[in-house]
C-alpha cells in the first residue's frame, strides 16, 4: 500500500473511514492516558478526523501526521480553523492554535522534528494498514515515543475474508504480537458494533467487534 493509494482515495472522496462525529471510545477512555491538559497528543495517519477538534477543546495540544495535504487542508477549512502553513524541506506543517498537522509520510517522520509526545491516540491508523505494514508501523511509532508514554488504541475485529480492507481486521492477539515485547497492554473494552454499522452489514460482515486498549511503553 503505497502513498499514491491514499492520495487517490482522498482525491476521489473515497473516505468511508472518516467519521462525522467524535469517537465515543475516545471520549470514554481518554483519561486512561494519564496526561494533564496541555499535554501533546500524537494522532498518526490522522486524515481530517474530528477527534482532533474534541481533543483540542479539552485543552490538549494535538500533533497529527497525514500524507495527504488535501485531507489536511480540508480539515482546517471545513472546521473554520485559523492556521498558517509552514514549509520545511520535505515537510509541510499546518499550524493552528492547538493543532499542528505534519503533511508527510508517517514512516519518514523523525522524532527530532516534533515536539515531545506525551500520549498517542490511534483510532484509524493501525487498522488502515495491511498486515505486511503493521510491524513497521508499530516499530516506527515506538521510536517516536519516550518510555512511559501511553497510547489509546481502537481496533476493529471481523472475519477478514468477508470484506476487503481498509479498514482491516486486527485481532487482540495481533495487538499483543505487535506491541507485547515493549508495552504493558490493557484491554479496556470490547463491543459488538455491527448493529450500528449498516454499511458494513451491506458488505456482508457477520461480525464486527470494536476493541479498545491502552498501551504503555516500557522500554
Amino acid at each position: 500500500m503505497k502513498p499514491d493509494f491514499w492520495h487517490e482515495r482522498w482525491e476521489k472522496g473515497e473516505i468511508g473511514f472518516h467519521q462525522n462525529d467524535f469517537n465515543r471510545h475516545m471520549q470514554d477512555f481518554i483519561r486512561r492516558l494519564g496526561v494533564q491538559k496541555a499535554a501533546q497528543i500524537l494522532v498518526p495517519l490522522c486524515g481530517k478526523s474530528l477527534d482532533m477538534i474534541w481533543l483540542a477543546e479539552q485543552g490538549y495540544r494535538v500533533t497529527g501526521i497525514e500524507i495527504s495535504e488535501l485531507a489536511v487542508r480540508d480539515f482546517f477549512e471545513e472546521n473554520s480553523l485559523n492556521h498558517e502553513i509552514l514549509r520545511h524541506r520535505d515537510v509541510v506543517i499546518y499550524h493552528g492554535a492547538n493543532i499542528d498537522i505534519y503533511c508527510t509520510d508517517f514512516f519518514a517522520m523523525e522524532k527530532r522534528r516534533m515536539l515531545k509526545i506525551d500520549a498517542v491516540y490511534d483510532r484509524a491508523s493501525l487498522i488502515a494498514l495491511p498486515p505486511s505494514m503493521r510491524s513497521a508501523y508499530a516499530s516506527h511509532l515506538t521510536g517516536l515515543m519516550d518510555e512511559g508514554v501511553r497510547s489509546l488504541l481502537v481496533t476493529l475485529d471481523y472475519p477478514q475474508e468477508e470484506m476487503r480492507g481498509p479498514p482491516f481486521s486486527v485481532t487482540t492477539g495481533e495487538v499483543e504480537q505487535l506491541f507485547g515485547t515493549q508495552y504493558d497492554i490493557k484491554h479496556l473494552h470490547s463491543e459488538d458494533c455491527l448493529v450500528n454499522e449498516p454499511r458494513f452489514r451491506k458488505k456482508g460482515l457477520t461480525r464486527l467487534d470494536e476493541q479498545v486498549f491502552v498501551l504503555q511503553k516500557e522500554s
